[in-house]
């Protein structure tokens, strides 16, 4: 047995230098055919992802513009911005889907893992007006917007102001182990 995390785990980051370089449709189709792989409760596969593709359609600005501004400072050379967004009522029972947020981000992770894989690099972020996003995409009331999504190939970091240049640099710490697995209850007290 190989006891060893997989590459595209460890090497996975997310820039803020962005390549313009266009990403083909073909690409783009193995990225979500990844995410369709991903496991769901009662296989409803929650997940939607609304793409933006910059210069190409009237969807990219759309994405850009819920962005909140600090983000949009970096986000402008990514040549794909997308919006993932989770069905809050399952098809199958009828009833408010529970586990919709987190089956999304099982999909996510798929093509987070795929893109990696690709040598492309997504960066997500929370930093956007969901009611915004949602008024711009007509979303109906049974689907709410997960996270906004930069998608492209790296750039090159020199393109950024000198503070976004640190932050491009910089990896996130990860927390240990023993700070987020437990064998006994939190304690009472």
């Amino acid at each position: 047995m190989d006891n060893k995390i997989l590459s595209v785990l460890t090497e996975r980051y997310s820039p803020v230098a962005f390549s313009d370089k266009p990403i083909d449709d073909n690409i783009l189709n193995l990225l979500f055919e990844a995410a369709g792989k991903a496991p769901s409760s009662y296989n409803d596969q929650p997940w939607h992802f609304f793409v933006g593709k910059k210069g190409d359609d009237e969807l990219y600005p759309l994405l850009f513009d819920a962005l909140m501004e600090a983000n949009q400072a970096w986000v402008k050379t990514a040549p794909v911005l997308m919006l993932s967004v989770a069905q809050m009522i399952s098809p199958t029972s009828g009833k408010e889907n529970r586990f919709a947020f987190h089956d999304t981000g099982m999909a996510m992770g798929n093509l987070l893992a795929q893109a990696t894989h690709m040598g492309l690099y997504i960066h997500q972020m929370g930093g956007y007006s969901v009611s915004k996003a949602s008024k711009a995409l007509n979303l109906p009331e049974n689907m709410q917007p997960v996270a906004m999504i930069a998608l492209g190939y790296k750039g090159d970091v020199q393109q950024l102001p000198e503070s976004l240049r640190q932050k491009d640099q910089k990896r996130s710490e990860r927390k240990s182990i023993d700070e987020f697995v437990f064998t006994q209850p939190f304690d009472k007290g």
